[in-house]
């Protein structure tokens, strides 16, 4: 089996005492769709529609072969393929068989590839001729001469004997032997969602895992009506889990492919299905809200989940009113806890906080820099554990003595606050903070009081260099009409900050950098700061 950091034997039997851990691996969401609606859809990609009844028989076709080719429990692969049907399937063929994949990025690079191979060691590759990272044969020689891959298959490959196609839909039907790995083992990995440097691996377990989708569907509503837009990068925790296409599986749903999240792109494709739920980041909502101000808002769509960075309160309150949907705030991490506000919160609820957690034994604590806890509505440092929090990164000892107290709680790096009610409001990160002559300013802050000026459409705050002050801090702004950094300093000034957390530069720009998963790419604004002072 896949060595990882357990639960404590006396919070496992809590967890399944309680219900959480269910003991079902994740394998059975497609198998439960075959079972019970075998001939509704459930994935649309393109031109390609899929019923459970193909979905589940696809994936077992190949978890056979794969099983025939010598992998199964405690092996591992690595996976990067784009928002497609076959992502889908490949996931749950690895489920059944009991392969442990990390599912990379398509945007992933070299880099990155090298580095999650080399901590898992994989015996299995899936990738796609059409990234050019597989264009030709030079980056996959790279990996096969790591010593750990014994098969490669291929998507948009000439030869079928390595086509991923091919292994889906053509061979003998064999009757191989094969299970999923038990549920409280690892049944996949997840990325941590650090912008900068190489992700560490997040070991997820099928009870874990399970019991977050379950308990999202709940929260969010999801049934066999929903119809999910898949437009952020399917391996993302968002898009998989909170609640995500396995969530939408699980409900007998359809999860509709987008290739990524273009306003013109996912317009047409929530009118050609009738979409009725989406989840997007903050950058992306705000121009689906400037088409939508343009062209009107998209009919079907009812539901929308935004997450995955700092969503300001001016652009939240646009969605109902200009998407014509309901909003619903998520606050999450692949290493575990998820937050939403829930569908009965009052408004002033849903547009100034990220909700609270999904389970009543998620336990939060909210500390200062000494570990004391802080009031409510005071911002603090956030620790968690809880029964789908993980317990430690994946052959990471060094990080996990930092990210871990005595106690097991997860100090995630974000500062947030609790309100009066429960809820939790995101005030930035730990290691966002820009230290100007022993001031700490935390960026997030900055930015919401400056997306507040009516003009305003992005803001990302970033530190720099400063002989005198250590650092000093400057404002990047995508604008709606031309304006002036002079302009910008009134605002803030009328909203009665301290002179230390004025901006001592702004840069207005058409647009800001993004990472793969759509947050503001902070590390390459900070770049392009060093470059102008050089």
């Amino acid at each position: 089996m896949i060595e990882f950091t357990p639960w404590p034997k006396c919070f496992a039997d809590l967890y399944r005492q309680r219900g959480y851990w269910a003991g079902r691996p994740l394998s059975a969401v497609s198998e439960q769709g075959a079972r019970e609606h075998p001939d509704a859809v459930a994935i649309l990609c393109g031109e390609r529609s899929f019923t459970y009844k193909q979905f589940d028989q696809t994936a077992s076709r190949l978890a056979a072969r794969l099983a025939a080719a010598g992998l199964g429990q405690g092996d591992t692969a690595l996976v990067q393929l784009p928002n497609v049907a076959e992502f889908y399937v490949v996931f749950m063929a690895l489920m059944k068989i009991g392969v442990a994949p990390v599912n990379a990025l398509y945007s992933h690079r070299q880099t990155e590839l090298s580095a999650y191979a080399d901590q898992i060691g994989p015996r299995l590759l899936i990738a796609d001729r059409a990234n050019s990272l597989f264009a030709d044969e030079s980056f996959h020689k790279q990996l096969i001469a790591k010593g750990t891959i014994q098969l490669s298959l291929m998507l948009n490959d000439g030869n079928s004997d390595r086509d991923l196609g091919s292994w889906l839909s053509d061979g003998p039907n064999l009757t191989c032997a094969f299970a999923p790995t038990p549920t409280d083992q690892v049944a996949f990995f997840q990325l941590s969602g650090g912008s900068t440097g190489t992700p560490k691996l997040i070991p997820r377990t099928h009870d874990d895992y399970d019991y977050s989708v379950r308990a999202s569907n709940e929260i969010c509503g999801v049934s066999a009506a929903t119809r999910l837009l898949v437009a952020l990068p399917a391996p993302h925790n968002f898009l998989m889990s909170s609640p995500g296409a396995l969530g939408v599986f699980l409900a007998g749903g359809t999860v509709v492919l987008a290739p990524n999240p273009q306003p013109n792109i996912c317009f047409a494709l929530i009118a050609r299905h009738g979409v009725t739920m989406a989840a997007l980041v903050p950058a992306a909502v705000g121009l689906w809200v400037q088409l939508a101000e343009e062209q009107g808002p998209p009919a079907s769509l009812a539901h929308l989940l935004v997450g995955g960075a700092s969503f300001s309160e001016t652009l939240a309150r646009k969605v109902p009113t200009v998407l014509g949907c309901r909003l619903q705030q998520v606050f999450g991490m692949a290493e575990g806890l998820v937050n939403y506000t829930r569908l009965d919160d009052p408004d002033e609820v849903v547009f100034t906080t990220q909700g609270r957690p999904i389970s009543p034994d998620d336990e939060v604590k909210i500390v200062d820099e000494t570990g004391k806890p802080v009031p409510a509505g005071m911002p603090g440092q956030l620790a968690v554990r809880g029964p789908y929090t993980f317990r430690g990164y994946y052959r990471a000892p060094e990080q996990n003595c930092q990210a871990f107290d005595a106690e097991g709680f997860y100090y995630s790096g974000d500062l947030v606050m609790r309100t009066a009610c429960g809820n939790l409001r995101v005030v930035g990160r730990l290691k966002d903070q820009i230290n100007r002559g022993g001031e700490k300013i935390a960026s997030e802050e900055i930015e919401h009081l400056l997306l507040r000026h009516p003009d305003t459409r992005q803001v990302a705050l970033v530190g720099y260099a400063d002989e005198n002050l250590g650092e000093k801090s400057c404002a990047f702004v995508v604008a709606g009409r031309e304006m002036r950094a002079s302009e910008l300093r009134r605002h803030l000034i009328g909203l009665g900050i301290a002179d230390y957390k004025l901006p001592d530069r702004f840069r207005f720009v058409d647009r800001l950098p993004l990472t793969a998963v759509g947050k503001t790419d902070k590390r390459q604004l900070r770049i392009t700061l060093q470059t102008a002072t050089a």
